[in-house]
Formats: C-alpha cells, sequence, structure tokens
C-alpha cells in the first residue's frame, strides 16, 4: 500500500513541478521591516497551483500519520483535501466551461486577501456548482452526500466527543495517546487513505486541464485509468467492506 502511495506522489510532483514552471513564481515585496513572497499577478492557475501543493503535501502528512497510527489526524487533513479538491474543482470548471460566476471572482479575492475577511464564498455554493457543472447525473444526492463528509470529518477537526471516543480501546477501555494501529477501526482509515489518494492523481488531471497542457493531460489521464483498472478493488469499495 505504501508503495503505491509513494508512487502516487511521486506522479503528483512531477506534474506539479512541470505547472509550477509555467505561471510567474512569487516574488519579494516589502513587509513591516522585512520582506514576504507574494504573487503579483494572482492568476487562477497561480491559485490552482498552491492549493495543488497543499494537497500533495497533505497526502503526504496522510501517509505519515496513517503508517503510525494517528487516524484521528489524518481525518483532520482529510477534511482539508476535500474542501482542496473541491476548490481545484471549482476553479477548473469555471475556467473551461466559460461559466465563470461573480462567485468565482469573489472566491478569488477573498483567496488572495493578506488577512482574509467577509466575502468568502459558501461551501454549499461551491459544491453546488461542482455537482452542476461537474454533470453530475444527481447534483441534489451529490450536495447532501458531500453534506454529509463534510459533517463526519468535521468531528475530527474540532475534536467532538464521538470523534474522540475512538480513541479508547481494550479492556478496560483506555485512551491510546499514541498512535492507533491495533485498533479495530485502523482498516476503516486505511481504505478511506487510498480514496484521497486516487483523488489526488484526478486532481493531476484537472490541473492541466486549467493550465492547458494537453500533453500532461494526456499523461495524467492514461495514468489515473490504469490505477483505476490495478486498485479499483481498493478505491471503490465501502469502508468496511
Amino acid at each position: 500500500m505504501y508503495d503505491t502511495f509513494d508512487k502516487v506522489l511521486v506522479q503528483m510532483e512531477a506534474a506539479f513541478r512541470r505547472l509550477e514552471a509555467q505561471v510567474p513564481p512569487p516574488v519579494r515585496v516589502p513587509y513591516k521591516d522585512g520582506f514576504v513572497l507574494r504573487y503579483r499577478e494572482k492568476t487562477p492557475q497561480q491559485a490552482l497551483l498552491q492549493k495543488f501543493a497543499r494537497q500533495i503535501s497533505g497526502l503526504h502528512a496522510i501517509r505519515l500519520l496513517l503508517s503510525n497510527g494517528f487516524v484521528q489526524e489524518q481525518g483532520v487533513i482529510q477534511r482539508t483535501l476535500d474542501d482542496i479538491a473541491e476548490d481545484i474543482l471549482y476553479i477548473t470548471l469555471g475556467l473551461s466551461t466559460g461559466d465563470w460566476t461573480d462567485n468565482h471572482t469573489k472566491y478569488l479575492e477573498h483567496f488572495w486577501m493578506e488577512e482574509p475577511g467577509a466575502g468568502m464564498v459558501k461551501r454549499d455554493k461551491i459544491r453546488a456548482y461542482v455537482n452542476r457543472a461537474g454533470g453530475q447525473d444527481d447534483p441534489s444526492t451529490a450536495d447532501a452526500n458531500g453534506r454529509e463528509i463534510f459533517k463526519a470529518y468535521s468531528g475530527y477537526v474540532h475534536a467532538n466527543s464521538v470523534s474522540i471516543v475512538d480513541m479508547c480501546g481494550g479492556n478496560p477501555p483506555r485512551y491510546h495517546l499514541a498512535g492507533m494501529i491495533d485498533s479495530p477501526l485502523y482498516g476503516d482509515h486505511e481504505q478511506d487513505a487510498w480514496n484521497y489518494f486516487y483523488r489526488g492523481l484526478v486532481s493531476s488531471v484537472i490541473m492541466a486541464k486549467a493550465f492547458e497542457d494537453s500533453e500532461l493531460w494526456t499523461e495524467r489521464f492514461n495514468s489515473v485509468k490504469g490505477f483505476e483498472k490495478v486498485f479499483a478493488s481498493e478505491i471503490f469499495k465501502a469502508p468496511g467492506a
């Protein structure tokens, strides 16, 4: 499993480096008594590249957390990656379909703010756009499913009781504070990880589309299809199955 995850990361990083070379890099700008790096142009592609960077680093984090049994913390990262993958698709669909809305503009304005304030586009609006512009057969059901996933992983982010108590195990029950590899729930978290690495590969295809890099798109698309064929039993089965 981990060898496969590592190969996915190598492929994603190679795609990232190719795309990184296609946009102006951040530059030094004065800030207080020193400087910071900022993008001057603030293009959609630069925003996408940053989102893709966080998706890749997040997958590295999942790999490390899972291998050491920190599945609660894995859930926190997965909650973040859900939003990032959705954001990548949201921006790319706006570019590729020509249906760039006022909300897309607001989204990027908020994204580039030095100190984010009011004006953030709500997640349900982003999700609704993605499910409809993305051609979902039943967008309403997709919206509902997205909300359920959002709620499930938000429990890890906000550390509610229902999530935390899963750290208990044994007889008598005691909290496992340094990893949960022996937990009966560990297999479900392993299964979750497959889905996020698969979605990372899909994001590399979406990124190539947004950058209009047809050669990279073909390469990444074929890679995703090959991954689906070899690992269908892992990425398309329900947790616990």
